[in-house]
């Protein structure tokens, strides 16, 4: 998300974060630029124009006057004021109210609704050890019913049975009890989507609004409509109480307009971003972070939270225990690697979050990394216990077998085992090294670019383990 703007945006205060002073006129420039790269991206016009007087304001006054590095400190003002239009700080959901807490989400057909709902149940139940239940409220949609039930099961959370022929509000009422019945913290309600915004779904969802009563109502959107996204978020705010947005589908939105107006334009916050199909790909939306990413310094807080969430901390501290004591490193271990790698959100999502790698990461989403990954893992999946732990047994037939049953190639193959080879011999080298130093170096020998064999680019290979 935010490439183009990054890239944009990162352009235009290179030329001056630099200048030894500031004057109105190289001002003027770089902000004529940053309206641009704003429009560009999709960003609403009344926000680009609070945004960029903002900026002007706080320039020209005292508080880069004043300073010793006025390039620097006008970027800082730049990376406040971008903040400041995102909403200053996470807001996080209000659920003090005595339980069942009821969550009512709303939005239109193919927001990524049903989804958001089990991404926001696994996310309260994992890391706010909440009790959840969810229900769905769409009775013209049995598919979505069915939808959400297989997710619950997935998520592991409560599901309440509805059907087609009964009535919204009635689905949502009997909800509430059965939450009470079973001591729930959170009653999450999906409700029905349209494709257009209509007086029937505005009276409907109004309805059970007023039933529920519920301590969040949140609008579920999708960032790739752009500058529709965010009329559409008025138009709902207009019809209901909301209390906040989950934006999805920001891993596809390379403008990032919509994040950069909802708040502005509804006067609600972001309080989830979307960031993947999976469900556990939901951020908690972190105005500060996100303007950090946008101008290429990274976002270390949201990479270091990723690793606590979704590292497997005892198989790592296993294989730095096993290098340490000078044991082999199989195909088990280069498995596990991978497969930690793609728990992070795949290479390209660990270098979007790293200072200086937005390029970088977009590097290597057009190198598809993701599929040489997945090719890699369906290699060392085909081939048998005993041919992971020591790869020297592969002869030709065993390799022909191997590549058979993987789909994939002896050139393939044969490059899995020159990059494991390397990255055995970097492990013997790290012997009685501490886990992190040896991630490290493991780190600089993962592939990347055309082919699954080579090295990462200078200061790109680091595991953040």
């Amino acid at each position: 998300m935010f490439e183009n703007l990054s890239d944009r945006l990162s352009a235009s205060l290179k030329k001056i974060s630099g200048k030894a002073s500031l004057t109105e006129d190289n001002i003027q420039e770089t902000l004529r630029e940053v309206r641009m790269a704003l429009l560009e991206a999709d960003v609403a016009l009344p926000v680009v124009k609070t945004f960029v007087e903002g900026v002007k304001e706080r320039a020209l006054g005292q508080q880069v006057g004043s300073s010793l590095n006025p390039g620097q400190q006008f970027l800082k003002i730049v990376q406040s004021e971008l903040e400041h239009v995102m909403g200053d700080s996470n807001e996080s959901l209000n659920l003090a109210a005595q339980p069942p807490a009821v969550v009512l989400m709303a939005g239109l057909q193919g927001a990524g609704k049903t989804t958001s709902v089990a991404k926001l149940a696994r996310y309260l139940k994992e890391r706010e050890k909440k009790k959840v239940m969810v229900v769905s409220a769409d009775i013209y949609r049995p598919a979505a019913i069915k939808q959400l039930e297989t997710l619950a099961s997935e998520v592991g959370v409560e599901f309440f049975a509805s059907h087609a022929d009964q009535k919204p509000v009635d689905i949502a009422r009997n909800a509430v009890q059965a939450a009470k019945v079973k001591f729930i913290d959170v009653l999450l309600v999906d409700t029905a989507g349209r494709l257009h915004i209509d007086d029937a779904l505005m009276t409907e969802i109004r309805q059970l609004h007023k039933a529920l009563s519920p301590v969040e109502t949140l609008f579920v959107i999708d960032a790739m409509i752009g500058q529709d996204a965010v009329a559409t978020a008025k138009a709902f705010n207009e019809a209901l109480p909301l209390t906040g947005v989950i934006l999805t589908k920001v891993d596809g939105d390379a403008r990032g307009g919509a994040a950069l107006s909802v708040r502005q334009v509804t006067g609600k916050p972001i309080k989830f971003l979307g960031v993947g199909e999976k469900t556990d790909a939901l951020e908690p939306f972190h105005p500060d972070r996100i303007a950090s990413r946008i101008l290429g310094m990274g976002d270390m807080m949201s990479l270091i939270e990723d690793v606590e969430q979704k590292v497997d901390r005892k198989k790592a501290e296993q294989l730095a225990k096993k290098v340490a004591k000078g044991k082999r490193f199989d195909l088990n271990d280069l498995r596990d690697q991978l497969q930690q790698m793609k728990n992070l959100g795949g290479f390209s999502g660990l270098l979007d979050k790293l200072p200086g790698m937005g390029n970088m990461s977009q590097m290597v989403e057009q190198a598809n990394m993701g599929k040489q990954f997945s090719r890699m893992e369906a290699i060392i999946n085909s081939m048998t216990p005993a041919e992971r732990r020591n790869p020297d047994l592969l002869n030709g037939s065993r390799k022909r077998r191997i590549t058979v049953g993987s789909g994939t190639n002896l050139q393939d193959l044969n490059r899995l085992l020159k990059q494991h080879k390397q990255m055995g011999k970097m492990m013997k080298k790290m012997k009685g090294k501490g886990m992190q130093q040896m991630m490290r170096g493991m780190a600089g020998n993962m592939p990347t670019g055309g082919g699954m064999g080579g090295g990462m680019p200078p200061g790109g290979g680091k595991f953040p383990f």
